[in-house]
């Protein structure tokens, strides 16, 4: 979708009631555009997860274009025997373009426990997002998160995926929680892909007697 634009005001509320299993992707990319204003724009989503249900959020890449600004917020609450899996990537900007702007904000709660609580913002007036602490010469990034009950007998174990030194690397690491968290940074779309696929691979397989994507 073409969106959302500045100034836009988008949320997204989905619930996995006991026992459902609900699979959630897109048709095609999102993405963030400068809009009439320069106000920024906000994309909020809520997911909620009951006892023995699951959710899998796998969109499309977000492409964040030259002069976008956005805001985006994941807010997921999960019970005790939930599972997630939630995958995103983000692309700063278009090909031969400059990036635009995107602050990122995930909390994560289990149990009515906080199990992830990050921030990230990349992109033109965010300090350092360009430099070898972040992103360095990169401009596509994305993680995915996984939470399974079955990584309580076994966790994952931290694991560091590479293609060539310039086109990028993904580290797997567990979370108490219990959890494992794929991150990834590459130089485009395509490797990053490759990437998030390879590690999520790993990731699934504690979780194999429940469901396959």
């Amino acid at each position: 979708m073409s969106a959302p634009l500045g100034g836009d005001r988008l949320r997204i509320e989905a619930t996995a009631q006991p026992g459902a299993r609900l699979h959630i992707t897109s048709a095609a990319a999102t993405l963030a555009l400068r809009g009439a204003t320069a106000e920024h724009a906000n994309y909020d989503i809520h997911l909620t997860v009951a006892e023995h249900a699951e959710i899998r959020w796998v969109p499309k890449p977000l492409i964040c274009a030259a002069g976008s600004n956005l805001r985006q917020t994941w807010t997921i609450d999960l019970a005790p025997t939930a599972r997630l899996v939630l995958r995103e990537e983000q692309l700063l900007g278009r090909t031969g373009e400059p990036p635009g702007q995107v602050t990122t904000r995930l909390t994560v709660r289990r149990g009515g426990r906080t199990l992830l609580d990050q921030e990230a913002a990349y992109g033109p007036g965010a300090p350092g997002w360009d430099g070898p602490a972040v992103l360095a010469d990169y401009r596509a990034t994305g993680q995915i998160l996984t939470v399974d009950p079955a990584y309580e007998a076994t966790p994952s174990d931290t694991r560091l995926f590479d293609l060539t030194p310039d086109d990028g690397h993904a580290l797997l690491a567990p979370l108490a929680g219990p959890a494992a968290l794929v991150t990834a940074a590459a130089s485009d779309g395509h490797r990053l892909r490759r990437l998030l696929n390879t590690a999520q691979a790993v990731t699934r397989r504690p979780a194999s007697t429940h469901s396959e994507p």
